[in-house]
């Protein structure tokens, strides 16, 4: 079997799964139209049916959102879908809700009135699916609710796990105390209760994999995956030598594509803002997106951009997730991702209708004299990275050896990070959701974001075929043996 025909391969490290059931396929239909499923989603469905905990690795648009919500539809009582971001739950809460199916959604900008409502229907089990954020399942008033003995909880499912693992440490600390999370709520219902849990995500390395089934205690999971491997998308990586050549380049990129839909991805709130500025006065209709916008704001920009008013947006990682736009025909990183994982999930916005579409990536020239923008971002994560895990050492000596995380938090500034950060080491286990115990003398074990960094820099200047290093990189080892994909630049080069 060819190299190129191995890489489409499906791994599902699961035992053959029985066939779906007739009222399964028929609820599918009824619900989304779609004759039959996509491998794997049958086999998806029918684990968690099974209450089985998963790992689920598919790229982006490969349909995992259905392979939860069906489940959750066939099933008495609710699921709960924790998910990162306000635009990504309001996208498929919309969806669901456009289908006249049973969600709703529990988040920071709802009016209290509009927050009651939605826990009112949750306590009188009006809901098959809940969509929250970390933060807003361990707030006190959705706590209470869902650990009501009467309520049903049929299973929690992680949305865009690779958060947990890329937020979790230094960003947003309450997705660490997720490892408590099942065996709190099952505490306060009948006994025999079950609930399983579930991870799904498009990028996840072998190393993020076995973090995810930790922090979420996942018991002997099926684990699915799909390499990410796209034959229409191609990746390219160019040197810009100094800053007002990174600006001239992309001029020149976007004035070949005055027709095309596109999104250009920057790091900072601040430089989608500078750059759509910029952009704007030059005349391209475009415009900034990051997660400071007000859910209006996000919402206008993303309806602009499905509906072809906009070409593109100048957007951080906040964009994109969870929503579908086919032809998307170029994805440029004027900034480079810090991780891999994030890269993957960017560039995997392109090309969804199976068309050609363009993954290109700014990087500064390698000594950085000419052009240190990139270098400099890198030291500063780094330097950041390391500052909060000396903080965390030094703050564990002041910590209560036991305590509650609010009344920590208020006394410590910054603790709730520094917690998150024992926890990952070792030196820490929740109790439950909100209160720990700190063991002093656990060796602390390393952080992992510094090597995801450096993994992303061997990508950047590699020669060899790129999408061979990023089946390397996330565990398709076999797959990769002798893999030349052909169209990223890399292989362009060695053919011309």
């Amino acid at each position: 079997m060819c190299a190129r025909r191995r890489a489409h391969l499906l791994l599902i490290m699961n035992p053959i799964a029985p066939p779906i059931r007739p009222e399964v396929l028929a609820k599918f239909q009824q619900i989304w139209g779609y004759n039959d499923f996509r491998p794997p989603q049958g086999e998806i469905v029918h684990s968690l049916l099974a209450q089985r905990d998963a790992l689920i690795i598919m790229p982006t648009g490969g349909g995992k959102s259905i392979c939860f919500q069906l489940p959750a539809m066939l099933q008495t009582g609710v699921t709960l879908v924790v998910s990162p971001l306000v635009a990504l739950m309001e996208n498929q809460v919309q969806e669901l809700r456009e289908r006249n199916l049973p969600a709703a959604l529990i988040h920071a900008e709802l009016s209290s009135s509009q927050r009651q409502k939605t826990l009112q229907a949750l306590e009188r089990q009006q809901l098959k699916l809940l969509y929250l954020s970390p933060e807003t399942l361990l707030s006190k008033s959705v706590w209470e609710r869902i650990s009501l003995p009467h309520l049903k909880i049929n299973g929690i499912i992680l949305d865009e796990a690779h958060c947990l693992v890329q937020w979790g440490e230094t960003f947003r600390p309450t997705y660490r105390r997720l490892t408590a999370v099942r065996p709190a709520l099952l505490q306060s219902k009948p006994k025999g209760t079950t609930i399983c849990m579930a991870a799904f995500t498009a990028t996840a390395e072998p190393l993020a994999q076995k973090t995810i089934k930790k922090v979420l205690d996942l018991k002997h999971p099926a684990v699915f995956r799909i390499n990410p491997y796209r034959n229409n998308l191609n990746p390219n990586v160019r040197i810009v030598w100094t800053p007002n050549d990174r600006k001239i380049q992309l001029l020149k990129f976007l004035q070949k594509r005055k027709t095309e839909s596109g999104l250009i991805y920057v790091r900072t709130r601040q430089d989608s803002e500078s750059l759509a500025f910029w952009l704007h006065q030059l005349g391209y209709s475009t415009i900034a997106y990051h997660a400071g916008l007000s859910a209006e704001e996000r919402r206008s920009v993303e309806s602009e951009w499905l509906a072809g008013k906009i070409l593109f947006v100048v957007c951080t990682c906040a964009f994109g997730m969870g929503i579908n736009k086919p032809d998307v025909r170029w994805v440029l990183h004027y900034q480079a991702p810090l991780l891999l994982s994030e890269y993957v999930q960017e560039i995997g916005r392109g090309g969804r209708d199976g068309k050609p579409a363009e993954a290109l990536t700014f990087i500064s020239e390698p000594t950085g004299w000419f052009n240190p923008e990139d270098k400099q971002r890198q030291q500063f994560f780094e330097n950041t990275i390391y500052q909060q895990q000396i903080d965390a050492q030094r703050l564990i000596k002041n910590l209560p050896r036991t305590g509650e995380v609010s009344a920590v938090t208020k006394e410590f500034p910054n603790s709730a990070i520094a917690l998150s950060l024992l926890h990952s080491r070792g030196q820490l286990t929740w109790i439950d959701p909100f209160n720990y115990v700190i063991n002093l003398e656990a060796g602390s074990q390393k952080i992992a974001p510094l090597d995801g960094a450096k993994e992303m820099n061997r990508y950047l200047n590699t020669k060899k075929c790129r999408w061979q290093f990023l089946l390397n990189a996330f565990g398709f080892e076999e797959e990769a043996e002798n893999f030349a994909c052909g169209h990223c630049d890399n292989c362009c080069k060695k053919m011309t």
